[in-house]
């Protein structure tokens, strides 16, 4: 488990427009509470791949959650360890139920995704709650209202018509497209 401290000083990579991602990610996985949405972004912030899923019940344990995290990584994206510094960047959205301050299922998967990052040889990206109250990105306090774990998910072609979610851009939209093609 890593507190918020440890997380911040790790020196994970900002996200130059964390609504774009989450609202990509929201369209695209449709998370209810207790799901796990991890994605790999390019060195453009572009999504190059992305996987959803229920966590089994257990108790709160990085261990599993690096486990579970490797696991879907493997299945939607080779891995990045003959690289000398990593290119690509995975980033975990999670959704579940309370509201945006940290817990320690929290830590358990800020933990697990830094973990499974180094092992699949990808740079460790933002590790995004999204609640009822809406989407926060921990270690970051950059969040917003919508969407959160009760909204609608925008399709992703309207994208672009809702005032309050940014267009993908360029090219998100067609990966967001042929990751849900496999």
């Amino acid at each position: 488990m890593l507190e918020p401290a440890e997380w911040a000083a790790a020196g994970i990579p900002l996200l130059s427009n964390p609504r774009e991602v989450v609202s990509g990610l929201h369209s695209r996985h449709r998370p209810k509470p207790a799901t796990a949405v991890v994605a790999v972004l390019d060195h453009e912030e572009r999504l190059a791949a992305s996987a959803s899923f229920v966590p089994r019940p257990a108790p709160v344990d990085g261990w599993e959650f690096r486990n579970a995290l490797l696991a879907h990584l493997r299945r939607v994206i080779p891995h990045d360890l003959r690289r000398r510094t990593p290119v690509r960047t995975a980033v975990l959205l999670y959704c579940r139920e309370g509201d945006e301050r940290w817990t320690e299922e929290d830590g358990a998967w800020m933990w697990g995704l830094r973990d499974a990052c180094t092992l699949h040889g990808l740079r460790c990206g933002a590790y995004i709650t999204l609640t009822r109250g809406g989407w926060q990105v921990l270690g970051e306090g950059r969040g917003g209202r919508r969407p959160n774990s009760e909204s609608a998910p925008v399709d992703l072609a309207d994208t672009a018509s809702d005032p309050e979610v940014t267009p993908l851009r360029s090219g998100a939209v067609e990966a967001l497209r042929r990751t849900a093609a496999r």
